[in-house]
């Protein structure tokens, strides 16, 4: 059983709709050149829900939580911040995406009234569904740490060339590389990448730039 001092960040403890919904601002946010949020909360038990009320009340510290009846409990709620040097939660970044989320028929905690106020907080209502006009455009990284930033990766997107041949992937013995391409191969077996990843590196034109992006990609849809 998971403790309630236990943080959830993961993103397929939401509801279908409100991953895509989560996915989506995230996607968003990138075409508008936020790509310095990340994850700090999605699915929350009512145990840790009460554990979190009573801080600032029955227990030591600042009040975290207004409310007893939070949508992280029934998976349809997630918390953001803001990655260094910006502060952990600059209302400035926070109202950014708090703007591109009203558009999106998202719920920001920012516009909530005074004693309700929640800037981190984002979340869905039941009957949530993609507004008209936008769709997910391709493989969306949603991080759940400082440590990296928002991505956006479209399949079949052409490699930008290169100029220096020190981006080829270069192998010092038959080892590594028979490894690297097992690992494109299970990958392609299990319709993860496309198979003319695979044939870019049997042709020795894959970058290690592209081999990073393929790896995000992979552990993503893995997971």
């Amino acid at each position: 059983m998971t403790s309630v001092t236990t943080t959830c960040r993961d993103l397929s403890e939401l509801t279908a709709s409100s991953q895509t919904a989560c996915r989506l601002l995230f996607q968003e946010c990138y075409k508008a050149g936020i790509d310095y949020i990340f994850i700090t909360e999605t699915y929350r038990s009512q145990a840790r829900q009460n554990y979190l009320y009573e801080q600032g009340r029955t227990r030591p510290g600042q009040v975290v939580t207004w409310t007893l009846k939070s949508n992280h409990t029934s998976r349809r709620a997630w918390d953001i911040a803001v990655a260094p040097p910006r502060n952990l939660y600059d209302i400035s970044a926070l109202s950014k995406v708090g703007t591109i989320a009203k558009k999106l028929g998202i719920t920001w905690g920012g516009y909530w009234p005074a004693g309700q106020y929640d800037a981190p907080h984002f979340e869905i209502p039941t009957n949530w569904s993609m507004p008209k006009g936008y769709k997910l455009e391709g493989q969306v990284i949603v991080p759940t740490s400082s440590a990296t930033k928002v991505q956006l990766i479209v399949e079949g997107d052409k490699p930008k060339p290169t100029e220096k041949d020190d981006d080829i992937m270069k192998f010092s013995n038959e080892a590594p590389k028979a490894a690297v391409r097992d690992h494109l191969k299970q990958a392609v077996d299990k319709g993860l990448i496309d198979k003319s990843w695979l044939d870019k590196f049997d042709s020795g034109t894959m970058t290690t730039g592209d081999y990073e992006g393929l790896k995000l990609i992979i552990a993503q849809r893995s997971a």
